[in-house]
């Protein structure tokens, strides 16, 4: 769930991350076979390896093939329970491919990657481009813009603070913001005038307080205001976020969820903030589990706290597109889904195979188990 990961996935670059100094163990121009699937590095591929790998990527082009037949059809369960499904979106060439797997819309759009990518802060004028080109190519499909999210892993050069002994819980996501407000009304005020173009929604992304909330959204009121005294065309609606990433969030969902329309759930840095696990330090991956029991009780508070407030609820993380997850994310009632757009079809025709009744008893039976063992073997076995 690194950054890193991320990218190589939203690019269909097989990847394998963790290995320690791999180019002093393999030669430049070693040939190489890369089953990102499995995690396996295989060097110097005997005719056998080769013949194998290429007939699983015939049959993995031939099932995408068979699965990309469903994405038209209504995105619900044999019950007539109704899941959105919708892309988490790094880059503005992966449109084409969201619209071809099926997507209802874009579920989080990184927008940080317009700043990583050139390692500086882009303008005003260069946001409100990128903001109007999604917006205009993915209309009338709702498109959720995250505002900016760096620090920890993803930090820029050109930023004067370093990442202190702990990056993670440093100045990062909305704290940056809210600490640097040029740099966040630039933002703000590139988003309200893109948002004519389509339909807008914007979160704000490691909330742990209601201040943050309420300062933010104020930031938005008053550029709003600015922009509309000024002749600027703003959108008559837009929907207003928050991110759920850690367990201040968690145990707060439902005085969240009255100050917004939406709450989202952010599951790569739940987990890890939930169980003080760093996802980007491997020598503690193996402790990064999400279907710890901590982890599925914090899921289920945070969506009957939203439901209790009859505020929409999604979940952004990678979990998303987990198959064997899934159906559990089906039976909390959740609203929407956004993951990765290439496990969208696979989602759906488990989806439209399930129901919902079936889903939520795994959720009632899940929640009594003790260890993340115990959740996975349950989770395998359901069908």
């Amino acid at each position: 769930t690194t950054h890193t990961a991320i990218m190589a996935r939203a690019l269909e670059i097989p990847a394998i991350v963790g290995i320690d100094s791999i180019m002093d163990l393999i030669a430049e121009e070693t040939p190489l076979i890369i089953d990102g699937e499995a995690g396996v590095v295989i060097t110097n591929p005997k005719a056998a390896d080769i013949k194998k790998y290429q007939t699983l990527r015939r049959k993995e082009q031939h099932l995408r093939k068979v699965l990309l037949k469903d994405v038209k059809l209504p995105s619900a369960t044999k019950d007539d329970f109704p899941l959105r499904l919708v892309a988490n979106m790094e880059l503005i060439e992966e449109i084409p491919t969201i619209k071809a797997y099926g997507a209802e819309g874009i579920g989080l759009y990184r927008s940080e990657t317009l700043y990583l990518r050139q390692q500086r802060f882009p303008s005003e004028q260069e946001q409100f481009q990128n903001y109007k080109k999604i917006l205009s190519k993915m209309r009338p499909h709702q498109v959720t813009i995250r505002t900016l999210d760096i620090g920890a892993e993803k930090s820029l050069t050109s930023t004067p603070y370093t990442d202190g002994a702990n990056p993670a819980l440093g100045l990062r996501s909305i704290r940056y913001c809210l600490h640097e407000k040029e740099v966040f009304t630039d933002q703000i005020r590139a988003l309200l005038r893109a948002s004519p173009y389509g339909h807008l929604k914007i979160m704000f992304p490691m909330i742990t307080t209601l201040d943050e909330i309420r300062e933010s959204k104020e930031i938005v009121a008053e550029i709003r205001a600015e922009l509309l005294k000024k002749k600027v065309r703003v959108a008559d609606s837009i929907e207003i976020g928050a991110m759920v990433e850690t367990p201040a969030a968690a145990i707060l969902a439902d005085v969240f969820a009255a100050e917004v329309d939406f709450l989202s759930i952010g599951t790569n840095d739940l987990v890890q903030y939930t169980l003080a696990v760093d996802r980007a330090n491997d020598q503690v991956a193996d402790l990064y589990d999400p279907y710890h029991p901590s982890i599925l009780r914090l899921l289920k508070q945070i969506v009957d706290a939203a439901k209790s407030r009859n505020v929409e609820v999604s979940l952004c993380g990678e979990l998303a597109g987990e198959a064997n997850f899934f159906p559990f994310l089906l039976g909390l009632g959740l609203n929407e889904l956004s993951m990765n757009p290439l496990s969208i079809p696979q989602v759906k025709r488990k989806l439209r195979e399930l129901t919902f009744r079936k889903a939520n008893d795994l959720v009632e039976q899940a929640l009594q188990c003790k260890t993340g063992t115990e959740v996975k073997s349950l989770f395998n076995k359901f069908k």
